[in-house]
């Protein structure tokens, strides 16, 4: 039997996908302060289309929700209408796009909350690090810990978030679990320090996880979504890490098994770093959790299509490199080089670093017409 390959097609979950190469979420930080995302993120994404699958970046699932100016979200008429081009230019362009659902917890400032809340989080513990509002970047404001009261009305804006997904057109979602935000604030025992359901033993501290996405699959068929974790990252806010989380997050990953999700996927490793996936069993996770993996975590092509062929993977997912190479699949199928992007522009602006980085194709005949007019 032929090994599978990175570049062929497959199915995660009910999605049918044209190669095992994802783009990964990337906050660019060029949505409206409304959370209405940017008319430029249509061509954005178009051009990243021949990704098997586009996860969104981050997108927040209410007021309370965001962390970040300038960040999208799915929560409001407003903000389907701004996402609708968008998935229909990656569409039009052959593609597959999942929402991926966002509240970022203690990761938030009064300046962004509505009339000048305190962030939530699990427990009353303020995060480091930054965050970053339209004047430029601002330590987090102190949170307060969510009531027991108030964690239905947390569902329920996931299920609302679910379904403007739903209305806007996406393939599917995912639940944004990952990267210290508010649910992996729960899941951690260096965060949650609560005493009710929600904390305490490790049954109670994914209980809010596991509710969020049994209620969003309430919404969406359970094949058409993920769950994105990351057992081994300390950002966002400095967070350390669980006490357990080989026993932490392979209960998770049991539990969401059981739901028939259409994939788990990792981080392996610190956002940013190198991959550590010898520092912790994904592998083992992977069976645990008994439906499709996507790898993610500074991945090049070797490593991505030996994760592939071992049958380690069913996917590998791209961040950065995607931002400097919007036909990332084509350089990696050709073994070209890759453009390494401007830092400086990651985050706001408009088009320059952002939609203007050329395909191969575009190089190619930028250097064809070059030689040209020198022979000439």
């Amino acid at each position: 039997m032929s090994l599978p390959d990175l570049f062929e097609p497959t199915k995660i979950g009910a999605i049918d996908v044209a190669n095992r190469i994802a783009m990964a979420p990337l906050t660019r930080s060029r949505a409206n302060m409304d959370g209405v995302p940017s008319p430029l993120a249509a061509e954005y994404y178009r051009q990243r289309a021949s990704a098997g699958l586009i996860v969104t970046e981050a997108t927040n699932i209410s007021r309370q929700g965001r962390g970040y100016a300038l960040s999208p979200g799915i929560y409001t008429d407003a903000q389907v209408a701004g996402w609708r081009p968008v998935i229909k230019a990656v569409h039009e362009a052959g593609g597959k796009i999942v929402c991926q659902l966002w509240h970022v917890g203690r990761m938030s400032h009064v300046d962004l909350q509505e009339n000048g809340a305190a962030p939530v989080a699990p427990s009353a513990i303020q995060a480091g690090e930054l965050i970053f509002l339209e004047t430029g970047p601002a330590p987090p404001s102190m949170p307060r810990a969510l009531r027991t009261d108030e964690i239905p009305g947390i569902i329920e804006d996931y299920k609302n978030a679910a379904r403007k997904a739903k209305e806007a057109g996406f393939d599917g979602v995912e639940v944004h679990s990952a990267n210290c935000y508010l649910l992996e604030q729960f899941i951690r025992d260096s965060t949650n320090k609560r005493t009710d359901q929600y904390g305490g033993p490790v049954e109670n501290r994914i209980r809010l996880a596991v509710e969020v996405v049994t209620a969003v699959a309430g919404i969406w068929e359970a094949d058409r979504m993920g769950v994105r974790l990351s057992p081994l990252t300390r950002s966002a806010g400095d967070t350390p890490l669980d006490s357990d989380p080989q026993g932490t997050y392979g209960l998770l990953a049991e539990r969401l098994g059981k739901l028939g999700l259409g994939y788990l996927h990792c981080i392996e490793g610190q956002t940013r770093g190198e991959n550590a996936a010898d520092a912790f069993d994904f592998k083992g996770l992977h069976a645990i959790f008994g439906g499709k993996y996507i790898a993610n975590n500074s991945y090049d092509r070797h490593l991505a299509i030996g994760a592939v062929s071992s049958g380690y993977a069913d996917m590998v997912a791209f961040g950065r490199p995607f931002i400097g190479n919007p036909d990332l699949v084509e350089r990696l199928r050709r073994d070209a080089p890759l453009v390494v992007a401007c830092r400086a522009t990651y985050y706001g602006g408009g088009a320059h670093g952002y939609t203007d980085y050329e395909t191969l194709a575009q190089e190619e005949e930028a250097w064809g017409e070059h030689a040209c007019k020198h022979r000439g």
